[in-house]
């Protein structure tokens, strides 16, 4: 539905370090971005793109209340992952891991602010897979 999300940086080289530690787990990556202000990141095969980058108007960048990118994920599991990546690279807790059955029955999320504030969503909405090999 969407062509792309941008959320703005006051430090490029921060900010880039950290989304590719935290998308990384979400088989997102990083492509080669035309502004050498901006940094770029996508699936292999979508067209959908997340940016963060200084912002063209020379503006300070900030974040807006009630606005979030919310990041699709494969697994439960690849949700606990960006969860800790983000953490461990900095970002401030906004909701730990878990079910969110206000939601859906099966929606699994996590929240954080990233190192400039802008609120992220890592989300997956599968069932959890179960291990047949060795059931509970």
């Amino acid at each position: 539905m969407f062509s792309h999300l941008t959320v703005g940086t006051h430090d490029l080289v921060r900010a880039a370090a950290f989304y590719d530690a935290v998308l990384t787990p979400l088989g997102i990556e990083r492509v080669p971005s035309k502004y050498p202000s901006w940094a770029s990141w996508r699936r292999p095969g979508e067209a959908q793109t997340f940016w963060v980058g200084l912002p063209f108007n020379k503006l300070p960048a900030h974040q807006g209340n009630g606005w979030m990118a919310a990041f699709s994920a494969s697994s439960r599991k690849a949700v606990d992952e960006a969860y800790a990546a983000a953490i461990s690279a900095g970002a401030e807790d906004e909701g730990a891991p878990g079910l969110r059955p206000h939601f859906a029955p099966n929606y699994y999320g996590a929240y954080v602010r990233d190192l400039d504030g802008n609120k992220i969503h890592f989300v997956c909405r599968e069932e959890e897979a179960t291990d047949t090999a060795n059931p509970a």
